[in-house]
């Protein structure tokens, strides 16, 4: 188990020779001109409890709906809507993924190096990391948090209590199981898939 926790820390990450990213060109988004009853109707489609704290995260084989936990973690919720208003997770990588257990992203730099630059104080709290839950991803310190996170793919009870979990897949957990898995122990992974793009349900 003390092996498992240390694959999450972003200290041992191995850097890859390429460091860029490939972000989603402008060109292939489509932007439909649609009645705000049609939108109105889109976003209701998804069947959250709260369109402010649910997210929508688009990937190659299908939509995914992840639910927030501001109760729990209402720092981490703030600043992930942040970021996901700013449009700074769309077209990053699912850099490291190991099976049985997790899907990293967030790195600027798909290399698990790299983050928004801003490091956020931990709110370790008692969710259990389980199949779907979403957490941050952090180094050696427990206040090093920034833009990395995690979707377990599986029950992954040694990390409770040392990560903060903020979130959780609700709908389309089939399309996180899609995911390209890495390879060797940090599970690094060549020729990665990506987020297509990640919205606050709120907003669409």
């Amino acid at each position: 188990m003390a092996d498992k926790t240390k694959m999450i820390k972003s200290n041992a990450t191995k850097k890859l020779s390429k460091t860029t990213t490939k972000s989603l060109p402008q060109s292939e988004v489509k932007k439909l001109d649609m009645s705000q009853t049609r939108a109105k109707k889109i976003k209701h489609s998804y069947h959250v409890k709260d369109p402010e704290n649910s997210l929508l995260l688009k990937l190659k084989d299908g939509d995914v709906i992840i639910e927030m936990f501001p109760d729990d973690a209402p720092n981490h919720v703030a600043r992930i809507k942040e970021l996901v208003r700013a449009e700074f997770y769309n077209g990053l990588k699912f850099h490291r993924v190991i099976d049985g257990f997790m899907a990293q992203t967030g790195c600027p730099y798909g290399t698990g190096i790299g983050g928004s630059g801003k490091k956020l104080k931990a709110e370790f709290n008692k969710r259990p990391h389980k199949r779907g839950t979403v957490s941050m991803a952090r180094a050696m310190m427990p206040d090093s948090a920034d833009s990395q996170f995690f979707i377990c793919f599986d029950n992954c009870d040694w990390l409770n209590g040392q990560y903060t979990v903020w979130g959780e897949v609700t709908d389309g957990m089939a399309f996180v199981d899609k995911i390209k898995r890495g390879h060797g122990a940090n599970g690094m992974v060549d020729d990665p898939d990506e987020i297509i793009s990640l919205s606050v349900i709120a907003d669409l």
